[in-house]
């Protein structure tokens, strides 16, 4: 890549999160859709976790962070959640079968 005169962009320093306000909204739409069967406990933890990656985590104020900032976020959210049983038999029904598993 290098030979192609590739330069590597330098990291963002300007994301905008909302903290934990945009966080309690989420959190509050989550639970909505939990409580009317839209989505299974599952998919409120996956929902909740992506959440708090895309706030900024558990910053008290909306702010600036750096794209490090939000990739370590999501990070561990993926880390956290493959470590999850369900997490797993919904990645070996797509890969053997193609279809999606809702549990």
């Amino acid at each position: 890549m290098a030979d192609a005169g590739y330069v590597q962009q330098q990291q963002r320093s300007d994301v905008w999160v909302e903290g934990k306000q945009g966080l309690a909204l989420f959190k509050a739409g989550i639970q909505g859709m939990l409580m009317g069967k839209y989505i299974s406990e599952h998919d409120a933890l996956i929902a909740n976790k992506l959440a708090y990656a895309i706030c900024g985590g558990d910053l008290d104020t909306p702010q600036m962070v750096t794209e490090d900032y939000l990739l370590d976020l999501e990070r561990e959210a993926f880390l956290s959640l493959s470590g999850e049983r369900k997490t797993l038999e919904r990645i070996s029904s797509l890969l053997n079968g193609g279809k999606p598993l809702r549990n």
